[in-house]
Parts: C-alpha cells; structure tokens; sequence
C-alpha cells in the first residue's frame, strides 16, 4: 500500500494494526545458560570430585566381594559359631561311651550264641534219645488207672495198668517226657536217659522216701479225669 492510501485510511479514522513483542527469557547473571558446556562439564567435575575423595561419611568397609559390613570391619575367614576345639574331658567321655557300646554289643552277641548254642545241644540230645528209647516204651493203651506226677511245674498224668502202678511207686519203672509224650520204661533206660537227656526224666520214685514228698505215690489218691491239668 503506498504511503498516500495509508495517510487517507489513517485520516479516516483507521489505526495500524499493532505488533506483537518477543517475548525475552531470563538472563543468568554467571555463566553459560542452564543445560550449556557449562553444566554438563560441572556434572562431570561433581562425579570425579566423589570417585576421589571415596565413599561419603556414613559408608562403613566392605568385604572382598564389596559388600558392606555391618560391624565396620570384615569376618575374618573360616570364623564361624561353631562349637570350639574339644577338651580332654569331652575326648575322655566320648571314648568311656564307645567303649561302652562295644562292650554291650559283644555281650548281646555272645549271649545270643550261647542261646544258639544250647538250642543246638537240645536237639542234639533229644534226637540220641529218641533212638536210645526206641521200642523200649511200655506204655498200654487199654491202661485204665492214671498216674499222676509233677513235671515242669505242673501237675502231668501217664495212663498205666495196676501192676505198672505198684512198680512206678516201687521205683522199677519210670516215665520219661519225648516229644510230648510220657514214656513209661523200666529203672535201667530211665538211667541211661538220665545221662542223654537228664530234664527228659519226668517221673522217678524213691521206694525209701518218705510218702510225703510223692502224695501222688498213693493209690487211693485220685484227681478227677475230667479236671484239666
């Protein structure tokens, strides 16, 4: 627009169209705006002013493997809470106890043989006794009277005839215990069981003892035959 036709419109009554201002920042009075060289180099010399001067004040030592300890000094190596060295007193009892064992062990073991041992010698004889007795019992299956004795702690019965009665209670016949049986045989194989097998020998009578030891040596002494001994 020329210079005229703006002196005509402003002569009218129009006004120039106002310009907007720039808007100004802050100026730093020291040193090179935030975010220059400047700063970044004073980041830098902040970092190397820590790295020289270490760990700041509340940082206790650390371990080899860098971390803190918090007593302020590093474990030894190897120092644990275990129990200390033993004494000569706990060495002393430890062996009292061992020996202990050991002994205990070895009776357990010894009797256990000597169990083995008798068990062994049992059969042994029972097995010579069965063959010295062999056909020698004299037992009678229509034996009606019944012989009654102590054997074993407890009150036994043999079934014999009158006059197998009258020789047990004379001491000529015995009764001998055979796997479960009651043998009756005569005075001279109930010896030679007594030198096999002595606990064999269930029944022995001496004629000249007197009757109280042997009640059951009287005929007249009956126990019911329902009554179960």
């Amino acid at each position: 627009m020329s210079d005229s036709l703006k002196d005509q419109l402003l002569g009218l009554g129009f006004k120039p169209a106002p310009v907007a201002e720039r808007p100004r920042g802050p100026r730093r009075k020291d040193g090179p705006p935030a975010g220059g060289k400047g700063a970044r180099n004073d980041r830098g010399a902040g970092k190397s002013a820590r790295n020289d001067h270490g760990p700041g004040k509340g940082a206790g030592p650390c371990d080899p493997q860098g971390r803190k300890n918090d007593r302020g000094g590093s474990a030894p190596a190897g120092s644990g809470r275990g129990r200390g060295p033993r004494t000569e007193g706990d060495i002393d009892l430890a062996k009292a106890f061992a020996i202990r064992a050991q002994r205990e062990k070895d009776e357990r073991i010894q009797a256990e043989r000597e169990k083995q041992e008798a068990a062994r010698q049992r059969r042994e004889a029972q097995a010579k006794l069965a063959a010295l007795l062999q056909g020698k019992g004299l037992n009678v299956a229509e034996a009606e009277h019944v012989r009654h004795f102590e054997y074993g702690g407890k009150i036994k019965r043999v079934h014999v005839t009158e006059a197998q009665l009258r020789a047990l209670n004379a001491g000529e016949l015995g009764v001998v215990q055979l796997n479960g049986r009651y043998l009756v045989v005569t005075a001279d194989a109930l010896a030679e069981a007594e030198k096999v097998f002595p606990q064999a020998v269930a029944l022995r009578v001496d004629p000249n003892a007197p009757a109280a030891d042997d009640p059951y040596a009287d005929p007249k002494y009956q126990v019911p035959d329902d009554l179960i001994w």
